[in-house]
């Protein structure tokens, strides 16, 4: 195949839609695990709260406990991506989230360990929220590292779709903890009695963490570079001080703000909200049992998971703005109602009326997230791109987003129970993202990545610089 400027497929040759396959499978087994040993504790909240957090006699506030430990995995996130942004942009997306893989399973795998709060009190719920935090610092660097790396093999006029695959990824390793809890509760339970589940059944979904990061380390360690970042680095343009050059420039901080309250901000609270706000409402205000409320979660995903790569295909075509802006905006007009919704019918509990309710919410997810990878690969330029992206990917998903459970609780709880003020987070934020993104966001389906690393046009072309800003590059603010 002839070499040509900007396009992934014309600059290397190799990756047939099959070898696609095989680096999107590659990457996205590591991602779906991770995701899965960072949500396991989530969806095991109903049984960890009363083990672990014995704080005082008010179990609301125990749980508001539980949520902040959930929550300190988010608030170290960003922290995780720019240590591993700045591994992957100096020396390879590879290594990068081979690491994370690997500190990710050894931090979900002790939590097995860990004594209860009846056993070593105060240090119990210590020693979670340590391994949390170091569960969160591995998802900071886990995400920008599988996106990026198959952004950066796949075609210009296809990089919706394949990374549309990885967005996948949250939410089938969601699925997979809630049905590993599922198969390991009914298991236990019918073989040791009602009560073994909860007294120590619940560890061995923690434990299952080494064997499936032994399998995703195998996998990952047979990959390659990445052909855009191998090009760049031998041609000498890879950044040697990634941190400086991506967090030094006013430019570059316009761009990641810019991504942060434009798009990732409003992106991660519709996500949480639709998935862990939707779970916890269930189990905490429902009173939805767990078995129950997990089920209702893993049909609404199941059916609503392909919508994840129907909306990044969807991009390549309409582009990403549009899509995402749209997500964020229903989200924002129904919450309310939804919400009402889920209160009238999960007392007495209709379980088809509140999967419709929860599938709902979770379309809006696939409409934020589905196209957001290949939009923030192609906001930020190739040699910062790793530090770049993760940055606003993270603060947004793990300060936005991640602390949405605990913010409305704890409105809902000060507010007498008032759901309107408790949902005013969940819609405000996204209503202002899709007004910040609507005015300032650029469309970027058309941006040509291998443009950085191929030779210059010949004489009296467009220079390359035409389609960046900055110091370090970036598309064009409009």
């Amino acid at each position: 195949m002839a070499m040509g400027v900007g396009s992934a497929a014309d600059s290397f040759a190799g990756v047939t839609r099959r070898g696609m396959r095989f680096i999107v499978a590659a990457a996205s087994s590591g991602t779906i695990i991770e995701w899965y040993d960072f949500y396991i504790f989530v969806t095991l909240g109903f049984i960890l709260t009363p083990l672990f957090f014995k704080l005082t006699a008010d179990p609301a506030v125990n749980f508001l406990a539980f949520l902040a430990t959930y929550a300190s995995g988010f608030a170290v996130r960003p922290f995780g991506a720019i240590v591993f942004g700045r591994i992957g942009d100096l020396i390879g997306r590879k290594y990068a989230f081979l690491l994370t893989v690997m500190i990710m399973g050894l931090g979900t795998a002790a939590i097995a360990f860990i004594p209860v709060y009846d056993q070593i009190g105060l240090l119990a719920p210590l020693l979670l929220m340590f391994l949390r935090c170091l569960q969160g610092l591995a998802l900071g660097g886990e995400y920008g590292g599988a996106a990026i790396y198959v952004a950066e093999h796949a075609p210009d006029e296809k990089r919706g779709y394949w990374t549309s695959y990885i967005q996948t990824t949250a939410t089938v390793g969601l699925f997979v903890s809630i049905a590993v809890i599922l198969v390991t509760d009914y298991s236990v339970t019918a073989s040791y009695g009602a009560t073994a589940f909860a007294a120590w059944g619940w560890r061995i979904p923690f434990l299952l963490s080494i064997v499936l990061v032994a399998i995703s380390v195998y996998i990952r360690w047979r990959l390659k570079e990445t052909p855009l970042f191998s090009r760049l680095k031998a041609s000498g343009k890879t950044s040697t001080r990634p941190l400086r050059e991506a967090l030094a420039s006013r430019a570059n901080w316009k761009l990641i703000l810019l991504a942060l309250f434009g798009a990732t901000a409003g992106q991660a609270v519709v996500w949480y909200t639709g998935q862990f706000l939707a779970l916890f409402y269930m189990q905490r205000i429902l009173k939805v049992d767990l078995f129950t409320s997990n089920e209702i979660m893993f049909v609404a995903l199941v059916l609503a998971t392909p919508l994840f790569v129907v909306f990044g295909r969807l991009s390549d075509r309409i582009g990403r703005k549009k899509i995402m802006m749209a997500g964020c905006l229903l989200g924002a007009l129904t919450y309310a109602p939804l919400y009402a919704g889920m209160t009238v019918f999960g007392n007495p509990l209709n379980v088809p009326v509140m999967v419709a309710l929860v599938f709902t919410q979770v379309v809006w997810v696939t409409l934020v997230y589905g196209p957001i990878a290949a939009f923030l690969v192609e906001f930020f330029p190739a040699r910062i791109r790793y530090t770049c992206l993760s940055l606003p990917y993270h603060l947004g998903n793990g300060e936005f987003g991640g602390f949405t459970p605990l913010i409305f609780f704890f409105v809902y709880g000060a507010t007498g129970g008032n759901l309107y003020l408790a949902l005013l987070w969940p819609i405000a934020v996204p209503l202002a993202t899709f007004l910040i993104g609507m005015k300032y966001l650029p469309e970027t389906k058309d941006t040509k990545i291998w443009e950085e690393v191929t030779p210059a046009p010949s004489v009296g072309a467009e220079p390359l610089r035409a389609s960046r800003t900055g110091a370090a590059g970036g598309p064009m603010l409009k």
